[in-house]
């Protein structure tokens, strides 16, 4: 069945280099374009289609405004299209809060050589966002919540030297399609004291990840931030793979102390991944064991399970999430699949549940 998409973009340009990559694909088809956020409430009305992909920034009705409009009256995947730079990248962020399900860096340099590995990606999302579980994908606008406390996360930093680089436990997660909706709700319900580290790989092009970590930073009781080479990974402090990097963990010596450190590569993609959850997983297995706990949130195809089953073979936890709070269930579908999750859970109780497994391991 021919996926049917609609492409929304102010420049005539990158309308016809998105409809080129899509229409190359014999499985999808565009059926129209829009030049703005109100040319494209008419075309969706008129067509229907399957997915959309809409370019954040545009006159007459911008990219947020046109997606709370078309979940509200014709819910339907969207990926934003995005130009790089924190104001667009922070837009996209807020798109993904109204409900889009992923995002695309807007294609620059048209003759460059990364175009065709561009294109496959771009049509791999929209297969994807065909996929997605629409009841999932209902705006995810929040109420304001308490201001973390930012007096907690310095007291810890400054304080608590002894724990710098010796982390109690690890919390792995890997994440795609639907995880930045997924990782503010989970990293938000973390508290301020969290006996363990948490590492993070998202499926993002590059910069956006950055603008995760920030935006999940100034919500969280925890310190968030983008993984840069040789961080030391320590309780209460979130690190994220950046985007188009592979993070993995390694035990070195700083200063004369064994301490466990961020190492950033461009290998490979894995599983066409990078990052990828498998490198990230594979690489803790062996330093941290019965003190992992993984979890494998919303996200498609497979990434993770090879991961999950080094980390079980090596005592270590594994959670999966339930369909039921899932955009895509592919990921953590996999894992219940090869029959490796401990536990199988909707989001909004994979806070608690792993709290009370960290408290029962102290005890």
């Amino acid at each position: 069945m021919t996926i049917t998409a609609l492409v929304v973009d102010d420049s005539a340009l990158i309308r016809k280099v998105l409809s080129d990559i899509l229409n190359n694909d014999p499985e999808i088809e565009v059926i129209g374009t829009a030049f703005n956020g109100k040319d494209a409430l008419g075309k969706i009305k008129k067509f229907r289609p399957d997915v959309i992909l809409l370019d954040n920034v545009m006159p007459v009705l911008d990219g947020l405004r046109a997606l709370v409009r078309i979940m509200k009256e014709y819910p339907t995947p969207v990926i934003m299209v995005s130009a790089l730079g924190e104001k667009a990248e922070e837009i996209t962020l807020t798109a993904f809060e109204y409900g889009a399900v992923d995002v695309i860096p807007k294609p620059e340099g048209i003759l460059s050589q990364s175009i065709p590995e561009m294109a496959e990606e771009i049509r791999k999302k929209v297969k994807i966002a065909a996929k997605a579980n629409l009841d999932n994908l209902e705006c995810m606008r929040y109420p304001e919540k308490e201001k973390p406390d930012k007096g907690k996360k310095a007291e810890r930093k400054a304080g608590d030297e002894s724990f710098a680089g010796t982390a109690k436990n690890v919390i792995a997660i890997g994440t795609s399609t639907g995880g930045p909706r997924a990782l503010e709700k989970l990293i938000t319900a973390f508290p301020a004291d969290l006996p363990a580290a948490v590492l993070v790989v998202q499926h993002m092009p590059p910069g956006f990840t950055a603008s995760l970590s920030r935006r999940l930073n100034s919500k969280s009781a925890l310190e968030v931030r983008e993984a840069k080479e040789g961080d030391v990974v320590e309780n209460g402090v979130v690190l994220i793979a950046p985007g188009d990097h592979h993070m993995e963990i390694v035990r070195n010596k700083v200063k004369g102390r064994e301490k466990d450190v961020v190492s950033l590569s461009r290998a490979p993609k894995e599983l066409g991944s990078r990052p990828s959850v498998n490198v990230l997983f594979r690489s803790i297995a062996p330093i941290y064991g019965p003190r992992i706990i993984s979890l494998i949130l919303t996200g498609m195809h497979c990434d993770g399970a090879e991961g999950a089953e080094e980390i079980k073979k090596k005592g270590g936890k594994v959670i999966a999430e339930a369909r039921s709070s899932c955009v895509v269930y592919g990921m953590p579908g996999e894992i219940v699949k090869r029959k490796l999750a401990d536990f199988v859970l909707p989001l909004d109780r994979i806070a608690k549940e792993l709290l009370n497994m960290i408290k029962d391991a102290s005890n």
